[in-house]
């Protein structure tokens, strides 16, 4: 049965975690899909470790879309939720609705997620439920805004701390179905959590959040530099390098293909 933004709520209700992990194509989405992720994100860290660049600023919209669509053609069950890119939603409300739509008419997502949860992330989220754009928010560190944030963790002063609460409950009161808390500390997300009807996804914030995503690309070890607070449960990088050196090796022997 396909997951549904009021699985996930009811899921919080019972206590039961959400599972979800990153993609960005076709294969990757049918294994995360087949092997039960409940939530499957397409993230501005596409940017990164599916395009080449330094941050998530670069990545368009018109890249995001191409790349839902592709995961979307790959999922029967889980919940798909697609990143805005930045500079996609924060101009004006009219672009923002442009892109939300754009998003869910393209590409067959379920909803989608914008970061922050200032008075103008807020009046995109209230207006964006309610012409039917599910949202997803985003508090704590949120990468699109590193140049004035940095990579460190957030909410560690009172003052942080007190923003960010607010920020998230505000989120829920403008229409937020489920928000990521990223890399905030555990005590913080546990606050949360306790006071939102709707899920909190943590990454990076301790395991007292409703359930928990990685970047897959972190989660396999294909990255090169992965956050402090990810984990490899497999080394793909080195499996894929000693694939490839055999294959390299079979071939100038002239060992593959066999004769």
């Amino acid at each position: 049965m396909a997951v549904t933004i009021q699985q996930l709520i009811k899921w919080k209700q019972t206590g039961r975690s959400i599972i979800s992990l990153t993609a960005w194509d076709y294969s990757l989405a049918e294994i995360l899909d087949l092997a039960g992720v409940d939530l499957i994100l397409v993230g501005d860290s596409l940017a990164m470790v599916g395009l080449g660049y330094d941050s998530t600023l670069p990545v368009t919209l018109d890249e995001m879309i191409h790349h839902a669509k592709a995961v979307c053609r790959g999922v029967n069950r889980a919940l798909v939720v697609c990143d805005l890119p930045f500079m996609s939603y924060q101009v004006n409300l009219d672009r923002a609705i442009e892109a939300a739509g754009r998003v869910l008419k393209e590409t067959g997502a379920s909803g989608i997620k914008i970061e922050g949860g200032h008075p103008k992330m807020l009046e995109i989220v209230r207006e964006l439920t309610a012409i039917g754009i599910p949202v997803m928010g985003h508090v704590g560190l949120t990468p699109q805004s590193f140049r004035v944030l940095g990579y460190r963790q957030q909410g560690k002063t009172e003052k942080e701390a007190n923003l960010i609460v607010d920020h998230a409950v505000a989120l829920e009161q403008a229409g937020a179905f489920s928000i990521i808390l990223e890399h905030i500390p555990q005590d913080l997300a546990a606050t949360i959590t306790d006071k939102l009807a709707i899920p909190t996804i943590g990454i990076g914030a301790g395991n007292k959040c409703d359930g928990q995503v990685l970047v897959t690309a972190d989660f396999l070890g294909l990255s090169a530099k992965q956050p402090p607070f990810a984990k490899s449960y497999v080394n793909l990088r080195q499996v894929i390098t000693s694939a490839v050196e055999e294959f390299t090796t079979e071939v100038r022997d002239q060992k593959f293909p066999p004769a």
